[in-house]
């Protein structure tokens, strides 16, 4: 029986997908991936996943990705607000801060984030949160107010994740896990994670997980990767591939229940 998983995070309209999306869906469902979550990161760009959302029966984000913060359009709550009320848009972001490229002005980071957090709080929706080199700050963000929703692609410290649990968040896992030469921190945390607050990504086409073997020739990640992911995850909690899949279906269709109906 083949297993199931869900893809807790997929930048469908990547360019490096520009040629075929619909292989790459073809062989994510191949793979046994039956729902994806496909993430915006500026308005057009959120639009977009929209609308491969609605095509490709997936659901998807609409946000300002903290590296688009500077160049995020005057009205674009409104933008965001427009785009949740499609059926297919379950989560505002992907929003938050990252102090470690530092694309955006930290200032821009932080007030683009934090109108994104009171968006959905208002909106009663989850948020699709990044992270990264900026946990004081988002704590402080985060404390501000009271939101749902998942820290995306984890890469923090074990403070970083006992605050996010206690706060309520899920916790996405991605390939960085299979990084054996920046993921030891992360291999030593994800055993503690409850079930009930774990979620599988690929984050593709980025993060390709480099146990993953044969390589592609392209070099690039896809959601038909997942269960490498998944693989690795089930070993370091020491449960089973299925088990670990089913945990991460389960909260996803719990965390974004309210749109897609589940």
């Amino acid at each position: 029986m083949q297993t199931h998983y869900i893809d807790a995070g997929v930048n469908l309209t990547s360019s490096q997908y520009e040629s075929e999306r619909e292989d790459i869906v073809m062989r994510a469902t191949q793979a046994g991936v039956v729902n994806m979550l496909l993430i915006g990161s500026n308005i057009s760009d959120s639009q977009q996943s929209q609308l491969f959302a609605k095509q490709f029966g997936y659901v998807s984000t609409a946000g300002i990705h903290p590296h688009d913060a500077k160049d995020a359009p005057e009205n674009y709550v409104k933008s965001i607000e427009k785009l949740l009320q499609h059926p297919e848009v379950v989560a505002v972001g992907e929003c938050g801060l990252d102090f470690n490229r530092d694309f955006s002005p930290r200032s821009t980071q932080q007030k683009v984030c934090q109108q994104q957090l009171e968006l959905a709080r208002n909106a009663q929706v989850p948020v699709y949160l990044h992270e990264r080199d900026a946990f004081d700050t988002m704590k402080s963000l985060l404390l501000e107010t009271s939101v749902t929703g998942v820290l995306h692609c984890f890469t923090g410290n074990k403070d970083a994740l006992s605050f996010y649990l206690e706060y309520g968040l899920y916790i996405g896992i991605t390939g960085w896990v299979c990084d054996e030469r920046r993921g030891a921190e992360l291999q030593s945390l994800v055993p503690l994670i409850p079930d009930n607050k774990l979620l599988l990504e690929t984050d593709a086409p980025y993060l390709l997980p480099r146990t993953l073997a044969p390589k592609p020739k392209s070099r690039r990640n896809e959601p038909a990767f997942i269960h490498e992911i998944a693989n690795q995850v089930a070993k370091l909690r020491g449960q089973t591939v299925a088990h670990v899949a089913k945990l991460s279906q389960d909260n996803f269709e719990r965390l974004f229940d309210k749109r897609h109906g589940t």
